[in-house]
């Protein structure tokens, strides 16, 4: 049975994107995993996770990148994820744990912010 996921890595910078696409979920997890690993051992100083590709997340990987946001923090990178569509957005707000995160509408709103001066 193929796996209906897939990630794109995208570096500009220090700043490392991964475009989601298709589902994730108990299958497609550990490769999420492995790519999320790669990036907090690179030297980004950003680590993007845009989830506008994906059609279905389940709790298992909500739990991934609950556990990203924490080794990013604990290496010493920014993490942010890319808002959803609305069923992967009701997943994070049914669990409560959306406001933990940081969440833009697009990529390019985080690096704007990267870019102008005096914003931390």
């Amino acid at each position: 049975m193929p796996i209906d996921f897939a990630v794109q890595t995208h570096t500009r910078g220090r700043t490392v994107t991964l475009a989601l696409n298709g589902e994730l979920d108990l299958v497609s997890s550990p490769t999420l995993q492995r790519v999320i690993d790669d990036a907090v051992q690179s030297d980004a100083e950003l680590l993007i996770v845009d989830l506008r590709g994906l059609e279905f997340m389940d709790s298992t990987g909500l739990h991934v990148l609950v556990k990203a946001q924490r080794q990013a923090h604990d290496a010493g990178r920014r993490f942010a994820l890319v808002r959803g569509r609305e069923q992967v957005q009701r997943l994070f707000d049914l669990t409560g744990v959306a406001e933990g995160f940081t969440v833009v509408d697009s990529p390019e709103r985080l690096l704007e912010v990267d870019r102008t001066p005096g914003l931390p």
